[in-house]
C-alpha cells in the first residue's frame, strides 16, 4: 500500500520499473519476485504482493511481550501433557492407559523407529524447540540486549515450522477414539485435554510472531542496494529478497549470495528446483503403491488378526456409520496424497507456459498444496495411539502393519516437494528447457 491512498491490506507500487526515491523497507516477494516497498503499518495491518498476493508483512500489538506469553504457556501446557495419563480404555475387565510418550515407545517396540521418530518430532521434540526459541528471542528484545545466538535461532523458525503437527496430532487423537468406542469404554486423561491447549497455543504463538519487526529489532534494516526499482522482478535486477529474514540483497554475476542481515543463502531462483521436486514426487509415487497395497495396522479381535489397509480403515468406518470421520481419513490419506502428486507434477510443467491470469491460479494451487500436505499425516498417528492404547493380548490388540513407514514417507517427501519447488518459476518468461538455467 502506498500511505497515503491506499487502504491497510494492501501494497502496490508507483508503476512499472519506476524508482523509489528511498532505498528502505523494500522486499522482493517469495512468490512471484516483484520488488515492492513496504508501507508504514500500525498493528493490526498487513501488506500483501499487489502481483501475486502473497502477504509480505503482518504487523501486531505488543509482538514481544504477546509471544512470550503464548510460548511459555504453550510450554507449561506441553510439560503437563506429557506428565499425565493421556487415554484410557476397558474392555471385558481389562484395562489399559497411556501417556502421550507411549505412542513414541510403543511403535519402537514394534521395529517401527522412523515413524516413531516422525512422531515425537512432529507432535512433542520440534515445537518445543520452536517455543523455546520464540521465548529465548522475546525475552532478549523486551531487554533491548538481544540474547547469544539470536540470529542464528531466528534463522531457524521458518524452518521449523512446516514440520510442527500438533494440531494434527489432536485429529488422529478423535479419529483413534471413534475407532475404538465401539469396542471398548474410552475414556480421556488430564494429558488430553493439556495437549489440546497446547495446540491451541502452538498455533497462537505461531500467528502472533512478528518477523519483520523482529528482525528489525535484531539487526536493524541496510538500505537496499542502489540500482534497486520497485515495480519490477527482482532477479532481472541481480537481487533476492532473502528467504528467512525479507532484506533485500544483490548477487553475484552467478545468481548467488549471502543475506547481509541474517547470512542465508540466497539464489535468483532455488538450484535445480524442478529436478529436485520431480525426483521426490517420483520416489513419493513409488512409495505411495506398497502405502496402500500393504495393511497399514493389524487389529486381532478375541484371537483373530484382522489386517487393514488405508482405504480398508475408510470402508470400515464407514459401514459402522461414522460418516464424518471415514470422509476425514479419506480425504486425508487418499486425495490429499494424490492431489498433491498431481498438482505439484502439473505445476513442474507449468512452468514451462506462459499465461497471465493463470500464474495467479498456478501460485494459489502451489500455496494450498503446500499448506494441505501435512495433514495427511492423520493415519500415522492414528496408528501411534492404537498401537500403544490397544494392549490386551489376544482379547484385543492392535500392532502397526509395514504401510505405517511408506506412508509416512510418502507425506514427508511431497512436502520437502512442496519446499523444494521454487513458485517465482511460474512468473518468469517461457523459455526452451534446455536453456533454462534455474530449472
Amino acid at each position: 500500500m502506498t500511505a497515503d491512498t491506499q487502504p491497510p491490506d494492501t501494497l502496490t507500487d508507483s508503476g512499472a520499473g519506476s524508482p523509489r526515491p528511498s532505498r528502505r523497507r523494500l522486499r522482493a516477494c517469495h512468490e512471484c519476485d516483484w520488488l515492492v516497498a513496504l508501507p508504514p503499518l500500525s498493528p493490526g495491518q498487513k501488506a500483501d504482493c499487489p502481483r501475486c498476493g502473497h502477504s509480505l508483512a503482518q504487523r501486531h500489538n505488543r509482538p514481544a511481550q504477546r509471544s512470550l506469553a503464548l510460548s511459555l504457556a504453550a510450554l507449561v501446557a506441553l510439560i503437563v501433557a506429557l506428565s499425565f495419563p493421556f487415554i484410557s480404555f476397558e474392555v471385558s475387565g481389562i484395562s489399559n492407559r497411556i501417556e502421550l510418550a507411549q505412542t513414541v515407545r510403543s511403535l519402537v517396540g514394534y521395529s517401527q523407529p522412523w515413524v516413531a521418530i516422525s512422531v515425537a518430532l512432529s507432535v512433542a521434540v520440534l515445537p518445543a524447540l520452536y517455543l523455546a526459541c520464540v521465548a529465548w528471542l522475546q525475552l532478549g528484545l523486551l531487554s533491548r540486549e538481544p540474547l547469544p545466538f539470536s540470529r542464528g535461532i531466528a534463522r531457524s523458525l521458518s524452518h521449523l515450522h512446516p514440520w510442527m503437527m500438533a494440531d494434527v496430532f489432536i485429529i488422529g487423537a478423535l479419529v483413534s477414539l471413534i475407532k475404538v468406542a465401539g469396542l471398548a469404554e474410552v475414556s480421556l486423561g488430564v494429558s488430553f485435554w493439556a495437549f489440546c491447549l497446547f495446540a491451541i497455543l502452538l498455533l497462537l504463538t505461531t500467528q502472533s510472531l512478528d518477523s519483520d519487526w523482529m528482525w528489525f529489532s535484531l539487526a536493524g534494516e541496510p538500505l537496499a542496494p542502489e540500482h534497486s526499482r520497485t515495480g519490477a522482478p527482482a532477479a532481472e535486477q541481480g537481487l533476492a529478497g532473502c528467504q528467512t529474514c525479507g532484506l533485500v540483497n544483490a548477487l553475484d554475476g552467478h545468481g548467488r549470495g549471502r543475506c547481509r542481515r541474517c547470512g542465508e543463502a540466497l539464489h535468483a531462483r532455488q538450484p535445480r528446483s524442478l529436478q529436485r521436486t520431480w525426483a521426490l514426487l517420483v520416489t513419493a509415487t513409488i512409495l505411495y503403491l506398497p502405502a496402500n497395497i500393504y495393511p497399514i495396522m493389524t487389529t486381532t479381535y478375541l484371537g483373530e488378526a484382522n489386517p487393514s489397509t488405508i482405504i480398508g480403515g475408510v470402508i470400515q468406518l464407514w459401514q459402522m456409520g461414522s460418516y464424518p470421520v471415514a470422509t476425514v481419513i479419506f480425504v486425508a490419506s487418499i486425495l490429499v496424497p494424490v492431489g498433491k502428486l498431481l498438482a505439484l507434477g502439473w505445476l513442474c510443467i507449468a512452468v514451462r507456459r506462459s499465461g497471465g491470469y493463470h500464474r495467479i491460479v498456478r501460485t494459489r494451487l502451489y500455496r494450498l498444496t503446500e499448506f494441505i500436505g501435512r495433514w495427511s499425516m492423520v493415519d500415522v498417528f492414528v496408528v501411534a495411539i492404537l498401537v500403544a492404547l490397544i494392549r490386551a493380548g489376544r482379547l484385543m490388540s492392535i500392532t502397526p502393519g509395514p504401510a505405517a513407514l511408506a506412508f509416512m514417507s510418502v507425506v514427508v517427501l511431497t512436502m520437502l516437494a512442496a519446499i523444494t519447488f521454487d513458485p517465482r518459476l511460474l512468473w518468469q518468461p517461457p523459455v526452451p528447457a534446455k536453456e533454462s538455467p534455474h530449472a
